[in-house]
């Protein structure tokens, strides 16, 4: 995978940057741009989203963004559900998918804690 260094599980979240997504509401049609802060945990609907960590190419290299998320639904009366946890790729949103009937959510992006585009893996 190039510079990414993608472990096959849930790296320690590192204290900086967030991952920029995208959440689709298939009922309404409504999509929004989360920001999931490195650590912290985001509401998108039912869905608790964390990103445990978004990692980015260098400038000199083919562009790929990539973030470990986990992904719970929250339902009244019930305890959480995991309903994901993995890598998602912004250049194949496809290819690890969060497959649920009402909501989708993709990686756009990393993001540094100013705001600005990460430049490089962590």
């Amino acid at each position: 995978m190039g510079a990414i260094a993608l472990a096959a599980h849930a790296a320690p979240a590192h204290g900086e940057g967030a991952a920029l997504l995208g959440g689709l509401d298939k009922v309404t049609a409504r999509v929004t741009t989360l920001t999931a802060p490195v650590g912290e945990t985001v509401r998108f609907g039912t869905l608790r989203i964390t990103a445990r960590t978004c990692e980015k190419r260098p400038p000199e290299e083919p562009p790929e963004s990539a973030a470990f998320l986990e992904i719970d639904e929250i339902r009244p009366g019930k305890e959480p559900e995991r309903i994901f946890g993995g890598w998602m790729f912004a250049s194949s949103p496809a290819l690890n998918a969060l497959e649920h009937p009402v909501y989708d959510v993709w990686v756009i992006d990393c993001r540094t804690e100013s705001g600005g585009a990460s430049s490089g893996s962590r």
